[in-house]
């Protein structure tokens, strides 16, 4: 049921925001896996593939939000990986 996956797209989708501060505030990829977020965003891109091609609905706008928010954290972490001198 789609109303369920609204919802875990929402709850997931409210943690980004957190761990995007974090990184930007401390800096540091200590505690931050980064083959985590590339294993979260496939998913996410599956989830998209599988909207696109098996259940077209709005729901994949929530997807691409979250692929979008796991992103901006992965590259976050670049930029504190190299601003750690890693």
């Amino acid at each position: 049921m789609m109303v369920f996956e609204i919802m875990m797209l929402l709850c997931f989708g409210f943690a980004w925001p957190t761990s995007i501060y974090k990184s930007m505030k401390s800096r540091s990829v200590e505690g931050k896996s980064v083959l985590f977020l590339y294993v979260i965003i496939a998913g996410y891109i599956f989830g998209i593939l599988h909207k696109i091609f098996n259940d077209p609905d709005f729901v994949v706008f929530l997807y691409a939000l979250n692929a979008l928010m796991v992103f901006v954290d992965l590259m976050l972490y670049y930029r504190n990986k190299k601003l750690n001198g890693n």
